[in-house]
């Protein structure tokens, strides 16, 4: 595997300074002794999983990239509050980063109508010297929060780009077409992307075998990760 530079990466849209690397995302799962979000199960109140969040890198022609997040939750005996830690290592999360995913986790509890008050969530980026920037990993980040506090796991294959709004809709992101085709190049046959797409984007076309599917809120979201067919 080929190592990143120490630099930075954005699960947004706009491009900053450069991020030389070459393949870096073959990131060994097995060797992190954690399974995937599909094959995570409950132990307690304590869950632990691997999910994929889509970006782009910070280069002046910009690619797509699936970048492997390390979640874990705790529902705790208490209702002191949300609380929603960031590891500083091996890779980092921006301070804008961290408070956007916050503000997500609280956002989709408040659509689906339950309480986060006695959740711990801690995310760790497996990659030594990397950083995320933007909100576009959001909705992934919270969603998943939300399936694990009702002990239930989503399909491997599936994931989601887009931010959760005050009132509840999967909001706009940027570089869809090339977060589509990051998408399709892991393997990955489901992408929920937001149904009001930005203005400055062109039409893409949908790679062979993947199913992308438009999401307009939260409630629609829950329900096309877990494949519920009624409201949660």
């Amino acid at each position: 595997m080929t190592q990143a530079m120490p630099n930075a990466r954005r699960c947004g849209s706009r491009v900053a300074h450069q991020l030389a690397m070459t393949g870096w995302i073959a990131i060994n799962l097995v060797g992190l002794c954690i399974l995937p979000i599909a094959e995570a199960r409950a132990q307690g109140r304590f869950h632990e999983a691997i999910i994929p969040v889509l970006g782009i890198t910070m280069e002046k022609d910009p690619t797509g990239q699936v970048v492997y997040l390390v979640l874990s939750f705790e529902k705790r005996g208490d209702d002191g509050g949300l609380a929603v830690l960031f590891k500083s290592t091996p890779g980092r999360f921006s301070r804008m980063t961290q408070t956007a995913i916050e503000e997500a986790i609280y956002r989709t509890a408040h659509a689906l109508g339950v309480s986060p008050h006695s959740w711990t969530v801690m995310l760790s980026l497996p990659y030594p010297g990397v950083t995320i920037y933007g909100e576009s990993c959001t909705a992934m980040v919270a969603l998943s929060v939300a399936v694990l506090a009702r002990g239930g796991d989503i399909p491997a294959d599936r994931v989601i780009t887009g931010t959760v709004t005050p009132d509840g809709h999967i909001g706009p992101v940027g570089a869809v077409p090339l977060k589509l085709a990051a998408a399709n190049e892991a393997h990955l046959r489901q992408v929920l992307v937001p149904d009001e797409q930005d203005g400055t984007e062109a039409d893409w076309e949908t790679p062979f075998l993947m199913q992308v599917s438009p999401i307009g809120s939260v409630a629609q979201a829950y329900r096309a990760f877990t494949d519920l067919q009624s409201s949660p």
